[in-house]
């Protein structure tokens, strides 16, 4: 074999690539012994291969009669392979999983023969993907929801295949070019996509947007059917009833003579108490406890409560902690810890086991089961010492259970308001940077292992940051976006408070970001955030303008909280992260820190001054002055110490 053939290179890897395919004779100057890309330009020796800087950069294989498979395990070891077009050819089956292309920028597959449905794993992942062309193919199912979420994703053609459902959420910061038309598609066209033109959505069910407003027909039909489904379970009960009654009148003396059950107070056997009744209880606060079952017996039918207890279950996502069941859980003494946007919170204390905390969410019933259920097993696969752990989950459509382990030290947002209140000592300084590094730290790992969600976090503030006993974070709540109905989301969860949302209506990859800023303020500070309990857009007066405020006054107004200004020499640093939290938080989208960068000068903050100038170090930097007008005065910040 030739030179160009050795090893792993581009030609053998290509050569590999061409065997899954019904070539016709098009590879026919794929030449060995010549190399597909001329190291010394763009330009390419072999037909069909795009080049740039001396390397295979895509494929342009249009028209070509081709079929066969399209073998995405070669091409994802070309590392500078950027886009691949496969228009117009004959190809079947279902799509190629794109995502182990993950540095895949442009994608081409309009007509073919593609089918059957696109799974979420598909795409992602592809944070660097721009154009998707698969229109005039025969793909089914729903659109993946994923591709609201690639954040560099703007021109997708979907037109002329057979998708149904309704079309998920677009968050991308920039649309160009979108196109659902000619599918079985219906609902509203979501917000994201109002701004496209009404021939993108025509040959659907569709309205809202470019389109007529959406009617209350659906909702009047829904009523009807809720009506007969309410009529068919009564006549069911009223079945049930009759056969009970029958039973019973049915049992021997022998039966009737038996011992009664004893109530667990008694000291008689404990039985499981109903559900629902259970979580009426969790709902008020009460301790829960077992109720005596009084089905009758010998009829073999059980109660309509038990039998659907049968059918609950918990789904556990940890494999390293103790397995208990649904009934467990809601006979468990339950105390209400807090009622916050979503529902409500309890403290359930297990008869055997840790003591684990369920969050009720109600605002999730947008979503189907096997959506739910993949994304739940996407943050069942997160690990890291400042995320908690999300150890189990239930679903119901119209409510779904989320259960973390008991964490005992409360919420930071405690310890920065509501420790002084009682006379508590406040964080000192190494504690405030201790918890801001973590913080970071898995904020930063939220970026990295969700690279497909625009907010990765998406509801990052003080209360859902939980402090161990070491004081080390763990963020909460994190990664719901995909599943909190959108309406609900953009009312009450931190990202939609940021100025971008406030002034173009989406949020970006840098908006956690921005609340990691307000997040660093409010705990160097001392101030909370007091925007956030605003419903909808944040208001223009957030932390960061009040800090900003005092720095282009020059005035002396304190701007560290009193409990660490006097910290021995630590002004420099804490004047490092005060700039720091500024830049997390610039109006401008493109100055903005990204996650990284920030976490890169979050780490390089000490507790002490060190022997480094910090004015002289930053004043000559080129971003000493950012977009809002810092000048040399941010230097004149009083500690007044």
């Amino acid at each position: 074999m030739g030179p160009a053939l050795s090893g792993n290179s581009e030609a053998e890897i290509l050569f590999r690539f061409s065997k899954s395919l019904n070539k016709n004779g098009l590879f026919a100057n794929w030449n060995p012994n010549v190399l597909p890309c001329d190291k010394n330009n763009d330009k390419s020796n072999w037909d069909n291969v795009i080049c740039e800087n001396g390397f295979v950069f895509g494929l342009q294989l249009e028209n070509k009669g081709l079929s066969g498979t399209i073998d995405v395990d070669a091409l994802k070891e070309l590392p500078n392979f950027r886009t691949i077009s496969v228009m117009n050819n004959n190809f079947e089956g279902p799509l190629p999983t794109l995502s182990k292309l993950a540095g895949l920028k442009t994608a081409y597959f309009d007509n073919n023969k593609f089918s059957g449905q696109i799974d979420n794993t598909a795409f992602e992942g592809m944070h660097w993907l721009k154009k998707l062309h698969i229109a005039n193919n025969q793909f089914t199912g729903k659109i993946p929801s994923v591709l609201g979420q690639l954040p560099k994703l703007t021109i997708l053609r979907l037109e002329n295949n057979k998708f149904e459902g309704q079309i998920p959420d677009f968050n991308q910061e920039r649309i160009i070019d979108m196109n659902f038309a000619n599918n079985s598609l219906e609902g509203p066209i979501p917000r994201g996509l109002s701004s496209l033109k009404a021939s993108s959505f025509e040959g659907n069910d569709l309205c809202d947007g470019p389109l007529s407003k959406c009617t209350s027909e659906p909702k009047i039909a829904l009523w009807t059917i809720i009506l007969v489904v309410i009529a068919v379970a009564a006549a069911v009960a009223a079945i049930v009833a009759v056969i009970i009654i029958l039973c019973q009148r049915k049992q021997t003396p022998e039966a009737e003579a038996r011992p009664t059950v004893s109530s667990p107070g008694a000291g008689g056997a404990t039985h499981q108490k109903a559900p629902s009744a259970d979580l009426d209880k969790m709902e008020q606060g009460q301790a829960v406890t077992a109720a005596p079952d009084r089905s009758p017996e010998g009829c073999g039918i059980k109660r309509p409560e038990q039998a659907a207890q049968t059918q609950q279950k918990l789904l556990f996502l940890k494999d390293d902690i103790e397995k208990f069941d649904l009934p467990d859980l809601l006979k468990a003494s339950a105390e209400m810890l807090g009622s916050g946007v979503f529902g409500s919170t309890y403290k359930a204390e297990l008869s055997i086991g840790p003591v684990m905390v369920v969050k009720r969410f109600r605002q999730m019933n947008n979503i189907g089961k096997e959506d739910f259920h993949e994304h739940m097993r996407r943050l069942g696969r997160l690990s890291h010492k400042n995320l908690l752990p999300v150890v189990a989950f239930y679903y119901r459509k119209e409510e779904k259970l989320l259960v973390s382990e008991y964490v005992n030290n409360v919420s930071l947002a405690v310890h920065l308001h509501g420790n002084k209140s009682h006379g508590q000592p406040s964080l000192d300084w190494p504690a405030r940077l201790k918890i801001i590094k973590g913080v970071a730290k898995g904020l930063l790992y939220l970026y990295n292992e969700l690279p497909s969600l625009t907010a990765p976090h998406g509801h990052l503030k003080s209360s859902n940051v939980l402090l161990n006993e070491s004081y080390e974070p763990l963020l909460t709540d994190y990664a719901l976006l995909p599943v909190v109905n959108l309406e609900h989301a953009q009312e009450h969860m931190i990202a939609y408070k940021s100025p971008e949302f406030k002034h173009s209506g989406r949020i970006t990859r840098k908006t956690d970001v921005w609340t990691l800023g307000i997040l660093i303020l409010e705990i160097i500070t001392g101030k909370f955030p007091s925007n956030f309990l605003q419903q909808g857009k944040g208001s223009d007066t957030d932390l960061a303008t009040w800090v900003w405020s005092v720095i282009e006054d020059s005035s002396e107004v304190e701007v560290f909280e009193k409990d660490i200004r006097g910290t021995k020499n630590a002004d420099g640093e804490m004047m490092k992260l005060l700039k720091i939290a500024l830049g997390c938080c610039d109006l401008d989208i493109e100055k903005r820190f990204d996650m990284k960068e920030a976490m890169e000068r979050i780490e390089e903050i000490k507790e002490r001054d060190g022997d480094d100038d910090f004015y002289s170090s930053y004043a000559s930097e080129a971003d000493a002055r950012s977009s809002r007008g810092l000048s040399d005065d941010f230097t004149q910040v009083s500690m007044n110490i």
